[in-house]
């Protein structure tokens, strides 16, 4: 039986002031998996991912990594393995240049000179950052600056990434741009992607499994199409479906249009209006 990467069973966790922030939590981050975790703002998602990284322990229940509890790892075995992306790059940025940056965290684990330029160098390439590695940090596009916090992470040897919002402040390019980063690195790299969104159009193009989260509780875990079949769920917790999706929702409901599915990006919905309408077959 394969191991979950990450294995979560949160009984509680309270804020300092006694709010309970996450109860009730089931969750397996299986190797290689691009999962996500969808919620409205406020409902824990950030919350989870610092327990998921090891940053709060002081919670009722078990957080497992490859099977150890790691609450009893040191953060050099927790680190060396998981690292946490916050919304705010420059909450997590600090060096001068680019370079510097990424090559913080491998020389704080001792690396020799050499291995540490070798990490960093593979690291921004696998984040198509290598041309800008002398380049002062202040004068990054916002984008890019989340881009080399992924690649401090991945130069301290992360094979886990945990990411708050990834898309968030990006235009609507930008957002591609950095989902089909986080793809290629899962697809080629083999790094498993846990990622925090409110983001529901992404979703279903990139991302393979979600867990909806309300109010510090995970209310239901699936693939796109079944989390957003359940669209009176959706509602329920402050959620919507994707806009193409809700479109064909509403033409099969309201105007009695024969689809057979909701289809939840614009491929399948071209595919299903063509069927729909006794078209011909639609190009691959």
């Amino acid at each position: 039986m394969t191991v979950p990467r990450l294995s979560a069973r949160i009984e509680s966790f309270r804020y300092a002031d006694g709010t309970v922030a996450l109860s009730g939590i089931t969750l397996d981050v299986i190797r290689g998996e691009f999962c996500g975790i969808l919620g409205s703002n406020g409902s824990g998602k950030t919350t989870l991912l610092k327990l998921l990284d090891g940053m709060v322990k002081d919670f009722n229940g078990e957080m497992l990594l490859d099977g150890d509890d790691i609450r009893r790892l040191s953060p050099r075995q927790i680190y060396g393995k998981v690292g946490l992306v916050f919304q705010n790059p420059d909450d997590q940025l600090f060096a001068h240049s680019v370079y510097e940056d990424v090559a913080f965290g491998p020389r704080n684990m001792g690396f020799v000179e050499t291995e540490v330029s070798r990490r960093v160098t593979e690291a921004l390439e696998s984040v198509e950052m290598r041309d800008l590695a002398h380049k002062d940090i202040h004068n990054l596009s916002y984008g890019q600056k989340k881009r080399v916090c992924i690649a401090g992470l991945l130069a301290m040897g992360h094979e886990i990434l945990l990411l708050d919002e990834p898309t968030a402040g990006l235009d609507p390019m930008g957002e591609y741009h950095m989902m089909e980063l986080l793809t290629r690195l899962n697809l080629e790299s083999g790094v498993t992607i846990v990622m925090a969104t409110h983001s529901v159009d992404l979703v279903p193009v990139f991302l393979s499994r979600l867990h909806i989260l309300s109010r510090g509780r995970l209310v239901r875990s699936g693939t796109p199409e079944e989390v957003f079949n359940a669209r009176d769920d959706l509602a329920g917790v402050k959620l919507r479906l994707p806009y193409i999706a809700e479109l064909i929702h509403q033409l099969k409901s309201s105007d009695k249009l024969p689809f057979r599915r909701i289809p939840l990006t614009i491929g399948e919905a071209r595919r299903d209006i063509l069927e729909a309408f006794g078209s011909v077959e639609p190009n691959p």
